[in-house]
């Protein structure tokens, strides 16, 4: 279509042009004293625009020929950069690929090159950046090489390179490698100084909070190292069953910094509520606390959340934790002066008769009852739990609690062998 109407429109011109001098009779007169020269009016059309068609043409070699030297001052920069970027290519492909020797020696080629081109007076734009990156790749090869002095080098040029107006994003890049660089010589402190000095923006970043977890548990800050994978949870850095397990794992760690009481309930209160809700966590807390002497009734508050959740749902929680659980328990009850709580009590025997068939319920309620001088009732849950006790140290409990009983009523010889039974349980 559009061929179409350039062809109409050259046909257009060519009957107008056709028009206009096949009958025009118009002639222009030049007077030069002392002659007249007559010239047709077609003819002084076509000498003004051959005129003119020689002056643009002329012009245009003029303008081609001056700009010569920019043309190839131009070229001449175009395939030094091409061969820059080249070089910076093959440095990063040397570097993930294994070669460390290639990889610094192609970075140490750009750098040469980009010299090259400052003292020629042709700077790039980029050259900051250019060369903050090619010190990080030289300095990373010889990371890997373990050559420290090569990489102090580098890695201090990258950083006065970094500092520079055009190559202020490069810095941030910088100060993560030299953080993982710390790591990696197992200089925690130095990680977490890096890693500090980072802007407020870049410091909350996936790989700067991967760093600073790493960091802050080789340097045993666990305080620390739970707010990182608090952040990290939060930005989806890890799964929901890895985030799960690494803050339980570092809660647990925070709860056996913990060597009084006190500290220990300022480690429960920094908790966030999923945290105090986990079940290992509250135990080994509950567990704690009785351990240093605390107070009973706040262990069984800490364990009141994770026994609800073992009663309403009974496959909630592995064998291993409901046995952990009841041995805290019985531990609180064991430490306690007097008899246990009456709210406690109620809790047991309606979980144990919610559940007759659970041995653990039924040693349980057994050794409250024992606490509350039930000796019968005691004697009967606790002969009732023992067949089916998958764990040795409630089995051994349970007998040893049995040869109490025996010794309150006077019989030796049951006493004797329950002695010997709890013996037997604790040898397997």
């Amino acid at each position: 279509m559009r061929a179409a109407l350039w062809f109409l429109a050259l046909f257009g011109m060519a009957v107008a042009v056709a028009l206009f001098a096949g009958n025009n009779q118009g002639t222009i007169t030049v007077f030069w004293p002392p002659y007249r020269v007559d010239f047709s009016l077609n003819l002084v059309v076509l000498l003004l625009a051959l005129m003119f068609l020689t002056l643009h043409v002329a012009l245009r070699a003029l303008a081609a020929l001056f700009a010569m030297p920019g043309h190839a001052r131009r070229w001449r920069i175009q395939h030094q950069e091409r061969a820059l970027h080249l070089a910076l290519l093959d440095a990063l492909s040397h570097l993930e690929a294994g070669r460390f020797i290639r990889a610094r020696k192609a970075a140490e080629t750009v750098l040469a090159r980009e010299t090259a081109m400052t003292r020629s007076g042709e700077t790039l734009a980029y050259s900051g950046r250019l060369r903050a990156l090619s010190h990080l790749l030289a300095a990373e090869s010889a990371q890997a090489l373990q050559d420290k002095a090569a990489r102090e080098e580098h890695f201090r040029q990258a950083l006065e390179q970094a500092s520079k107006r055009d190559a202020q994003e490069a810095r941030e890049g910088v100060q993560l490698r030299a953080a993982r660089w710390a790591l990696e010589d197992h200089d925690a402190q130095g990680a977490l100084q890096w890693l500090d000095d980072l802007p407020q923006g870049a410091s909350r970043r996936t790989i700067a909070l991967r760093l600073r977890l790493t960091a802050a548990r080789m340097a045993r800050q666990t305080r620390l190292a739970l707010e990182t994978a608090r952040l990290l949870a939060k930005h989806r850095a890890f799964s929901e069953v890895a985030a799960q397990g690494i803050l339980r794992g570092l809660a647990l760690e925070l709860v056996m910094t913990a060597h009084d009481p006190d500290q220990l309930q300022t480690v429960w209160n920094q908790l966030d509520a999923p945290e105090r809700l986990m079940p290992d966590v509250a135990i080994e807390a509950a567990q704690r606390m009785l351990k240093l002497g605390g107070d009973v009734d706040v262990a069984r508050t800490w364990l009141l959340p994770v026994w609800e959740r073992m009663v309403a749902q009974p496959g909630a929680l592995p064998d291993p934790q409901r046995v952990h659980l009841i041995r805290v328990l019985e531990s609180g009850f064991a430490m306690a002066s007097g008899a246990p709580e009456a709210a406690w009590l109620t809790r047991i025997e309606q979980a144990q008769m919610a559940n007759p068939g659970d041995p653990a319920l039924q040693y349980l309620a057994g050794i409250t009852c024992m606490r509350l001088q039930l000796w019968g009732k005691a004697q009967q849950l606790l002969k009732q739990a023992l067949p089916r006790l998958q764990d040795a140290g409630l089995e051994r409990n349970a007998w040893a609690a049995l040869a109490e009983l025996a010794e309150r009523r006077g019989d030796v010889a049951a006493s004797t062998q329950a002695w010997q039974n709890a013996a037997k349980a604790a040898t397997a």
